[in-house]
This record gives C-alpha cells, sequence and structure tokens, in this order.
C-alpha cells in the first residue's frame, strides 16, 4: 500500500497534470518519467510536475525508441522499444491516477523491462470495486495498450464524465487549496517524517539500517571537515572561519531502464 486519496481529491490534481501534460505537448516535449515521485505539492496542495532529465523533443510525426522511464509506469510501446510519442505519458498519468486512489499499482514492477513487457501486454487492468464507474472508465481509456486509440489528448480527457462540474481553468485550479495537503502538513509526526523520510511504521525493507543511511561513516571530506572545525574551536583564528563542506549529490534517484 502507498497510500490513498479520494476521488474528489485525486480529480483536483487529474486537472492539474492533464493540463501539464497537454502543456509540454503543445511545444513537442514528451516527459517520459511521469510518476509520484516526480510531483512536488505547493504550500496549498497544489501539484508542480518536475524531473525534466528524461524529457525530449518531439516533431510533429516523430518517434522516439529509447526505453527509459520507471518501469511500473511505463507504456507497453515504451517497454517493447518503440516506436513511441506522446501518448506515453497519457499511459504514466492513468497508471498514477490508479495507484493515487486504490493505494497501490495496477501490477507489481519485474526487474526488467522484457518480464514487464510481458506482463503488461497479458495483464487486463482490472478496475477494483471500490472505483466510481466515471472513474473506471478514464482509467480505462488512459491505459489503452493501443496507443493509437488512448485517451492522448486534453480536450478528450476534460469532458470525461469523471469531470463533470470540474474547472480545467489553471487559476481558478490554484485559488482554492488542497485540504487534505493541508491537513497533513499540520500533523503533529510530520517534522519527524520530513527529517527520516520514512517511519518505522511504513519501512517496507525489513532489517534495513535506516539510521545507517542518513548518518553514512565519515568521508574523507567529512573527516577534513571534522578537523578543521575541532581546530578551530580549540585554537581560534582571527577573522571568519568557512568549514569545508563534503559535496552533496543534489539529484534524487531516478530509475533508468536502458
Amino acid at each position: 500500500m502507498i497510500g490513498q486519496f479520494t476521488e474528489d481529491t485525486v480529480r483536483i490534481f487529474a486537472a492539474e497534470l492533464g493540463c501539464a501534460l497537454s502543456f509540454l505537448h503543445d511545444f513537442g516535449i514528451i516527459h517520459r518519467d511521469v510518476k509520484m515521485e516526480n510531483i512536488l505539492l505547493t504550500d496549498n496542495g497544489h501539484i508542480r510536475l518536475a524531473d525534466f532529465g528524461l524529457s525530449h523533443r518531439l516533431e510533429r510525426g516523430e518517434r522516439a525508441f529509447t526505453i527509459c522511464g520507471t518501469i511500473q509506469y511505463m507504456a507497453p510501446e515504451v517497454l517493447s522499444g518503440g516506436p513511441y510519442n506522446h501518448a506515453a505519458d497519457w499511459w504514466s498519468l492513468g497508471i498514477l491516477l490508479f495507484s493515487l486512489v486504490s493505494g497501490k499499482f495496477p501490477m507489481p514492477p519485474e526487474p526488467d523491462h522484457c518480464s514487464m513487457l510481458r506482463k503488461v501486454r497479458s495483464f487486463p487492468y482490472e478496475m477494483p470495486l471500490s472505483f466510481s464507474p466515471p472513474f473506471a472508465l478514464l482509467i480505462t481509456e488512459l491505459l489503452c495498450k493501443t496507443p493509437s486509440r488512448r485517451l492522448r489528448t486534453l480536450d478528450r480527457f476534460k469532458r470525461k464524465t469523471f469531470f463533470h462540474g470540474a474547472t480545467f481553468d489553471p487559476a481558478l485550479l490554484q485559488r482554492r487549496p488542497v485540504e487534505v495537503i493541508l491537513e497533513l502538513r499540520e500533523r503533529p509526526d510530520r517534522a519527524a517524517k520530513a527529517r527520516r523520510g520514512l517511519t518505522l511504521s511504513l519501512q517496507p525493507f525489513k532489517g534495513f539500517d535506516y539510521d545507517s543511511l542518513l548518518s553514512p561513516p565519515a568521508t574523507p571530506a567529512t573527516q577534513l571537515n571534522a578537523d578543521i572545525q575541532s581546530h578551530t574551536a580549540a585554537a581560534p583564528l582571527p577573522g571568519p572561519a568557512f568549514p569545508l563542506q563534503p559535496d552533496q549529490d543534489k539529484r534524487s534517484h531516478r530509475e533508468v531502464f536502458v
């Protein structure tokens, strides 16, 4: 389980992501890595699509062939090595929306793209009984295995019954905060979760030493930094001191399969 949202909340996220994908596709850009880890939240709980490290610009009529992305979100035409186009992003959006409402992926990831492709081609993507008919229909059209028949344009997307009465105007969407996100921000354990990333009750890897990950052993750079700080404390020198800082990897881990 990866957590669940109500369909009403996901409707807001879906509208904003649909607008974001349409904006990119209008400029010929295919994102190729739409997933939860690449969704950021504003202070009001609205989403921002991030991480364009795998994105690619396709001119009208062009196709891509690189097998890349995050395996459980990858469309069948991407898993097979192409050709594929912007419709692949809408498949990834379908996987994302399915997961947000159900709390699990349609199918667990396989260790390689060939195994994943075989499973995707044979899996029927049955909708959970908890899905409302309009939402189930939306997911069914996003997870169509034939790209040419897949729901892949914003016009078709926002005409679905699931969005009846919803707005796709970015200004109106941003005006109202997403209450469930604000409530999560106010939880008393939020600070601890932000520091650790995972709580003991949610750790998916039994026996994994998270404390070691959060406090890694000293490297030459960190040891030099500690020595400088120790020396400065024992014999302070005139003027400001600037301790050396270890290099930090500013990029988050991204799964890439080539």
